[in-house]
């Protein structure tokens, strides 16, 4: 639990946050049923197994932000967690689509995706005067008190 005065509000974070978890979850729906070797979209190839791995993952990412969400100030090392998480994703995939020869460009757009809610994540965080420690370092119980 945050005691610092200084936050404001924090509910255009708490719904982005909540969007980013529908993104999530639609990112799971398309692994689950439409990515993977021999379904509707196989370029890059993906074994089926892999593609349901991802889902899961995708699934549980959904999960997090849903909750979180719902009491962002308590949460807010999920958000910094996602922050990093989003930003090498965005950067692994440009690296390869542009560095590495034949990498299909099918998911191109879920760049751009990712890269917009890391820029809203850092920007409703800078609104709500949260600093890098509450995103990256959580306070401890001892901390707090």
């Amino acid at each position: 639990m945050m005691k610092n005065s200084n936050i404001k509000s924090l509910t255009p974070l708490a719904i982005t946050f909540f969007i980013s978890g529908l993104w999530d979850t639609i990112a799971g729906i398309l692994y689950l049923f439409v990515i993977g070797t021999g379904r509707t979209i196989s370029d890059p190839p993906t074994h089926p197994f892999y593609s349901i791995f991802l889902a899961s993952f995708f699934f549980c990412f959904a999960y997090l932000q849903f909750m979180s969400a719902i009491k962002i100030k308590n949460h807010l090392f999920v958000v910094g967690s996602l922050i990093f998480g989003r930003l090498f994703y965005v950067i692994l995939l440009y690296f390869f689509i542009f560095f590495v020869k034949d990498f299909p460009r099918t998911f191109w757009f879920t760049g751009i995706i990712d890269g917009l809610f890391v820029i809203l994540y850092i920007i409703f965080a800078c609104r709500g005067k949260l600093n890098f420690r509450d995103l990256f370092f959580p306070k401890t119980k001892r901390e707090v008190s």
